[in-house]
């Protein structure tokens, strides 16, 4: 799922006032600089999921039989290359 820049922007601005809520938890750098670092790991992992999804499928149109997208088949061989590809990519 693509996340516009407002929506990962909003996204930071809520886990830093959650983490400010936190009274065990103490910010070493100032906020803003923290809710950036969130920005970008978001959106790198965004990145990574995209890359992941496109991998996925290319190998299911690759299949000498066509598995029409979103029967019940194509949505488990999905799920199932999808856990294989970040397994291979270490991220699980």
């Amino acid at each position: 799922m693509r996340l516009s820049r407002e929506k990962i922007n909003q996204l930071s601005h809520l886990i830093i006032q959650a983490l400010a809520d936190q009274e065990e938890v103490k910010l070493l750098q100032p906020d803003n600089d923290v809710r950036l670092e969130v920005v970008r790991v978001i959106t790198e992992e965004l990145k990574v999921d995209d890359l992941v999804a496109q991998s996925v499928r290319d190998k299911l149109a690759s299949y000498s039989r066509t598995i029409i997208e979103g029967s019940r088949e194509w949505d488990i061989m999905y799920r199932k290359l999808y856990e294989e590809e970040l397994n291979r990519l270490g991220r699980k």
